[in-house]
């Protein structure tokens, strides 16, 4: 009953979004699963966003709610961030705002993004694809 429960609160959650977007149910809901595909097969997302475990997996439950990174430089690199922030719902963010990020690569207050993040140079299409994924998610708590 509860996975029940929790799937038609995420089918409403998708309708209402994709009305208040200007899109329908069917089209947003291909737009969040065009999300996932690129957030989880091709920028591979998790491996800093999402905490993983002593096998090197994701942890069930956990992903893209943030994570310390397994790695660091070799040499100092200025403004290095140790640990990568949640992404799912991005709590915080406007919708126009985490497209013009992945656009762009500059983040809300005008920088670039901190590495180890990639500058993203994302298509308008893929952009928000992928920010209807993420919002689309649960935040961290």
């Amino acid at each position: 009953m509860e996975r029940f429960s929790a799937v038609c609160a995420a089918a409403f959650f998708t309708a209402s979004m994709a009305v208040a977007q200007g899109r329908s149910a069917s089209d947003q809901s291909k737009l969040v699963a065009r999300g996932k595909y690129l957030v989880t097969n091709v920028a591979m997302c998790g491996d800093c966003h999402s905490p993983h475990d002593q096998q090197g997996r994701e942890i069930s439950g956990r992903e893209l709610q943030g994570a310390p990174l397994l790695f660091q430089p070799v040499q100092a690199v200025p403004g290095w961030m140790p640990v990568a922030p949640p992404i799912a719902g991005l709590n915080g963010w406007t919708h126009s705002e985490a497209v013009r990020f992945l656009m762009t690569g500059i983040r809300r207050d005008g920088k670039p993004a901190a590495p180890p993040m990639p500058l993203y140079r994302l298509s308008r299409n893929d952009a928000e694809a992928v920010v209807a994924y993420l919002k689309s998610l649960k935040p961290s708590k």
